[in-house]
Parts: structure tokens; sequence; C-alpha cells
């Protein structure tokens, strides 16, 4: 999954950035308002975790454009603004949930998962594609009754697929979801984790489920005629 997180206090965005990429996401992180929303309006995202005290764009100003474009992503504001008048305009304007600086990390992680359960692309916490079978829960992944161990862009690559069973993703829609925007590599490197995956997740099975579309991507797909 990939995550937005506009912060504009350093330490407090590594230490977000870092653990989160830790839990397997996918982090882009903006350090003001401006570049936040750029990157809001033109990337994809499963969550976006927004300061409200931001330079050049205010967070609450940020919160109100993202909403008039997309009313589905989930929006966590992450602030040390806690008075209630706050938390009212801002959950009036959009946001879905709201956790007042300094926080715990292992609650901010609670939130964004809970969040990410409610959310339109996540809202089931166990995907199927045939006999393979993810748990966002866990982050467990099997294939017919056994568990498959996986790295974490190994995983984070198979819930891409498997989220869109059928769809055929080229390798820069695949590169743009599950690796964040520090990722300055050539596009063959969805190549190898593919070869990675199919290693574990294919082999010694007759029914192969990663697929490859020449000259577009990659799709995962339980139909036997695909």
């Amino acid at each position: 999954m990939r995550l937005l997180l506009i912060e504009d206090e350093p330490k407090v965005a590594n230490v977000v950035s870092r653990g989160l990429t830790a839990e397997r996401f996918a982090v882009d992180v903006a350090g003001d308002g401006s570049s936040g929303l750029e990157y809001a309006m033109t990337y994809e995202y499963d969550l976006i975790i927004l300061d409200l005290m931001l330079p050049i764009i205010d967070g609450s100003e940020v919160l109100r454009a993202i909403r008039n474009k997309n009313s589905h992503v989930p929006i966590l504001i992450l602030t040390a603004r806690d008075a209630l008048q706050h938390k009212v305009s801002n959950f009036e304007a959009g946001a879905d949930d709201y956790l007042t600086k300094p926080f715990s990390f292992a609650e901010l992680v609670v939130r964004v998962k809970a969040l990410l359960r409610r959310g339109p692309i996540t809202r089931a916490s166990t995907v199927r594609v045939a006999d393979l079978e993810l748990d966002r829960l866990s982050q467990q992944v099997r294939r017919a009754g056994r568990r498959i161990d996986l790295t974490s862009k190994e995983y984070s690559l198979l819930e891409y697929l498997m989220t869109n069973p059928g769809r055929v993703f080229s390798r820069n829609m695949i590169i743009e979801h599950v690796w964040d925007q520090s990722f300055d590599g050539l596009t063959n490197i969805v190549d190898v984790y593919v070869r990675h995956l199919r290693s574990k997740v294919d082999d010694g099975h007759g029914r192969k489920l990663i697929l490859t579309v020449r000259g577009v991507g990659y799709s995962i797909s339980d139909s036997v005629d695909a």
C-alpha cells in the first residue's frame, strides 16, 4: 500500500516514514502544504497522513482541496492542535481520524490500519485469488493452506496485484504504487520481484496465477483462460 505523509517537522517525518516502511508500506513524504497537495493530486494513495500547521499552504486548506477532488481516500490528521473546535472543523471538512502530538507510534499504526480496513480499496481484511489467500491484518500469505514467507516489497507487490485481480499493471504503475518517490531505480526491478514472487507463489503448483502480458505488464488472475 502507498501512503502520503505531509509533515514539515523533519524528525517527526523521519520517524513516522521509517516506522511505516518497516510495517510494509510505501511512504511518500512532503514537507509543506504545496508539495503535499501536488502529490495528492498527482498520485493514487491508499491513505494520507496530514499535519495541519504546514508552511506555504495550511493543512486545513490542503484537506479541503483533497476532498474537493477525492472524497474517498482516508485522511488522518496528525497535529499539535488539540482544541475541540479544530477537531470539529476538520472532521466537518472531511478528516477521517485525528491524532494529536505527541503521540505513540504504535497508536498511529493501529489507526492507520483501522482506516485502511474501512477504505474503499481495502475494505476486506482477507483477499483471495483461487487458492491463494492474503490476510491484511496479520500480513500472512498462504497458498493451498501453506504459509508463504515474503519480504516487505514482495508482500506489497502481491497485495497490489491481488487487490485488483484480472487487471494488468504496467511496470511504471507498479513502481508508483509499491515504491515511494525516493526510489529512482529502473523499472526492471519489477521484473526481478515478480520472478521472486513466482518462485514462492507459483512454483510447485500446476495452476500459475501471476501472469505476464507481453508489452504491457503483469497481472494476477484465477481465470483458467487468462
